[in-house]
């Protein structure tokens, strides 16, 4: 995991803390940027930890500079309390986790694990809105028509239905009574026949096909689909 963050105190105390942790392994704490994408040219790391806040880059641009260097890493962003609008856009950008710059320390480690182990984590003061203000966004600039254009198997349809539900992978999992590294498939599936980046925004998807398909067609322009259709974003 790397730290970004550009209070010296900060650093040194975030990286103290999470070193603490027997399960969690911090190999730096930058103060910028730059500094961050030459350690990640030496270093592949799961985990980069970022402050919004820095004051030598904006905090989206370094989430899409981060995610462009190093794809696989897992983005989470420390900040105050963004608009649920700034939540979204780091959600595009290919961010993971969220963490309150309030928040507890337990809550602080438990969303550092959660986002290590897979899981995208939003503080419940935005995820109420959150969604909504995704699927609203999709609407709006995606076309309806690419929404039943990527067919899916029965097992992911499942699983896209139980993810907008807000399952995770162990409570899918036994829902569905699969193993946990089917639901990973699964779920790694659905993202790549997206193009999607995260399980928050596969429930976006989600939500916009059926905000799309209850909406009424213009005349004469779509055939009436057949049910089976009709359930493929479920």
């Amino acid at each position: 995991m790397l730290i970004i963050d550009d209070n010296r105190l900060m650093r040194a105390g975030l990286s103290a803390l999470l070193k603490a942790q027997p399960d969690l392994h911090v190999v730096g704490a930058v103060a910028d940027l730059a500094a961050a994408l030459r350690r990640l040219l030496k270093i592949t790391l799961h985990v980069v930890l970022v402050d919004a806040g820095l004051g030598s880059c904006d905090g989206l641009r370094c989430v899409e500079e981060i995610r462009k260097s190093t794809p696989a890493a897992r983005v989470i962003v420390m900040d105050l309390l963004p608009a649920p609008e700034e939540v979204v856009a780091y959600v595009k950008a290919g961010a993971k986790g969220f963490i309150m710059k309030d928040a507890t320390v337990e809550d602080f480690v438990a969303t550092v694990r959660s986002v290590a182990g897979g899981s995208d984590v939003i503080p419940p003061v935005l995820a109420g809105t959150l969604l909504s203000h995704i699927a609203e966004d999709a609407v709006v600039h995606q076309r309806p028509e690419a929404a039943v254009a990527v067919r899916m198997t029965k097992r992911e349809q499942e699983v896209m239905q139980l993810i907008t539900e807000g399952f995770d992978n162990k409570a899918i999992a036994q829902r569905l009574g699969i193993a946990g590294d089917t639901v990973k498939s699964h779920v790694r599936n659905i993202l790549e026949k997206l193009t999607l980046h995260s399980r928050l925004a596969i429930a976006a998807h989600s939500r916009r096909s059926n905000a799309a398909r209850s909406s009424p067609p213009s005349s004469g322009t779509h055939p009436a689909r057949r049910s089976g259709d009709a359930r493929a974003a479920d």
